[in-house]
């Protein structure tokens, strides 16, 4: 990390980073990412990251991150709502076939199978016998998709309660946020060790050579974005290539200007 990023606050915790050094830090790091879309088209290699935690621990932002100079057609997000009544009865790992990548692609998973072993245990929503089921299939099914030539990064964002506490405080008055807020967010503010137990179990049974875990530490956001961003950028085999540099002649006349006719004009 670069020396703006290692500022401490006197208790042996590093400050906040600040947005104007966080951008300044994202900037070159987006950059990058760019090579790593170039790479996977002149390749033909196919990227997918499956980013995981506790509500908000800041999954959105980092796919933000990730995401937001790529182009949208080549880098997916993929957020799925709960399962339909047909996707209840099909093989659990179904409906997120579809969603893998494709030749040259980047599919980052806003949450992803990993449900079955966190959110849909601790509510309730599936039994023991489902959830053990999962465990021993879920590096399975990976090993088939690291096998067939996928780049598979797995991401768990980690975040303290009282900090998990705070965000919830945030979304609950801010009324651009609150849309995030939702009925099972409120429920599993009771349940956070049973997350924590949740978790573990997972990452016991499915942190494999083929298809690691790693833990991101998001108390502080900006500073997660960067950490994880930095070791994508790291796991992703060498990935320069050189930019093919599109030449911009002069326009040949003055510029013209919008014509309408009828009755229809810019507002």
């Amino acid at each position: 990390m670069g020396k703006k990023d290692k500022k401490s606050n006197g208790n042996g915790k590093p400050e906040r980073l600040s947005k104007d050094d966080y951008e300044e830090a994202l900037e070159p790091l987006q950059l990058q990412i760019n090579d790593v879309a170039r790479w996977l088209q002149h390749t033909g290699k196919r990227l997918l990251v499956l980013i995981e935690g506790r509500d908000t621990a800041g999954k959105g932002g980092v796919i933000s991150a990730i995401a937001d100079t790529l182009n949208p057609r080549q880098c997916r997000v993929v957020a799925l709502g709960k399962p339909s009544e047909a996707e209840r009865t099909q093989w659990y790992f179904q409906r997120y076939v579809p969603h893998l990548p494709s030749a040259g692609e980047i599919v980052l998973f806003d949450r992803s199978w990993y449900n079955r072993a966190g959110v849909e245990r601790v509510m309730g929503f599936c039994t023991e016998e489902q959830v053990a089921a999962f465990l021993q299939q879920a590096p399975v099914f990976e090993k088939m998709l690291v096998d067939d030539g996928i780049l598979l990064l797995k991401y768990w964002l980690t975040v303290d309660q009282a900090q998990q506490e705070e965000r919830f405080a945030e979304r609950a008055e801010d009324p651009l946020k609150r849309w995030k807020l939702s009925p099972i967010d409120l429920t599993a503010r009771e349940k956070y060790a049973d997350y924590t137990q949740a978790r573990h179990a997972m990452l016991q049974a499915t942190h494999t050579k083929h298809a690691p875990w790693t833990l991101v530490d998001f108390n502080d956001q900006r500073r997660g974005r960067l950490a994880l961003i930095r070791h994508l950028l790291e796991a992703v085999p060498e990935h320069k290539v050189p930019e093919t540099q599109v030449e911009f002649p002069p326009l040949g006349h003055a510029p013209l200007k919008e014509q309408f006719k009828g009755a229809l004009k810019p507002i």
